[in-house]
């Protein structure tokens, strides 16, 4: 059975809610810190907010892998959350790497920056001066290899990755776009990109994906899609295994 208006802004709003959840379980003074110039971060995940002149501070989550170290570059993964009631976005960066994205990646041992969306979804003028200033405080300050650079996301976000990848693929050397609607065209599309959808998805159809991977082989570019049954677009944990995929995938991309 489709859903109505009303159930999805529900269970928008519930993932606002374990957005917060996932917050307040945090060791303490990791979600209240706010930084003009981000710290020596230790390993974890912590909640900053980087200030801008004249515009909305952005919020944002970043994940510092165990074994980080300034002498040593390690990978870069954008990851843009889902959609969330309200109109405020609050919190769900950190929701979408603690549920799924760093629990996925976790192998790859990359630092992981997952902003909190500026204004409405991740194509708006807004979102995308926010994400490019964040990428470029995040590059400047870390030691980023900067060969490899992906950008993630799920539902909304996994919209919004085939968006920044194909708006700015000087920015990526991949995209792993989850459970999100893909753009009508491939047309001059760069980047490799790995898809992964539900045929049971009932927010976000899965032909139109099914399609745009289609169009990508048949021009040349590395695509591939995994194809899930048996999930339903709110169960965001459960693309997990899928995404652990994405590991050897990118390492064999960035060869």
């Amino acid at each position: 059975m489709p859903f109505d208006n009303l159930s999805k802004r529900r269970i928008c709003a519930l993932c606002t809610i374990m957005a917060y959840a996932i917050l307040s379980l945090l060791p303490i003074g990791v979600a209240a810190q706010v930084a003009s110039d981000p710290p020596a971060l230790t390993p974890g995940l912590h909640y900053l907010e980087l200030p801008r002149a004249d515009e909305p501070a952005i919020r944002y989550a970043i994940s510092i892998p165990g074994n980080y170290s300034p002498s040593t570059p390690v990978p870069l993964i954008l990851a843009l959350h889902f959609g969330v009631g309200g109109g405020d976005a609050g919190g769900a960066g950190a929701g979408v790497v603690q549920i799924l994205i760093g629990p996925a990646l976790a192998q790859l041992g990359a630092i992981i920056v997952a902003p909190d969306s500026v204004q409405g979804n991740w194509t708006s003028p807004e979102n995308e001066k926010a994400v490019n200033a964040l990428l470029d405080m995040v590059l400047a300050h870390y030691s980023i290899d900067k060969k490899k650079v992906a950008v993630t996301g799920f539902s909304m976000g996994g919209a919004g990755s085939w968006h920044f990848a194909e708006k700015f693929p000087e920015r990526f050397s991949a995209a792993i776009p989850v459970a999100g609607r893909p753009p009508v065209s491939a047309s001059g599309w760069r980047l490799p990109v790995l898809a992964i959808h539900s045929r049971d998805d009932q927010v976000a159809p899965f032909d139109p994906t099914e399609a745009r991977i289609a169009e990508l082989q048949k021009a040349g570019v590395k695509a591939k899609l995994i194809p899930l049954t048996g999930i339903t677009h709110y169960e965001t944990h459960r693309f997990r295994d899928a995404l652990r995929q994405a590991v050897p995938w990118l390492r064999e991309v960035w060869k």
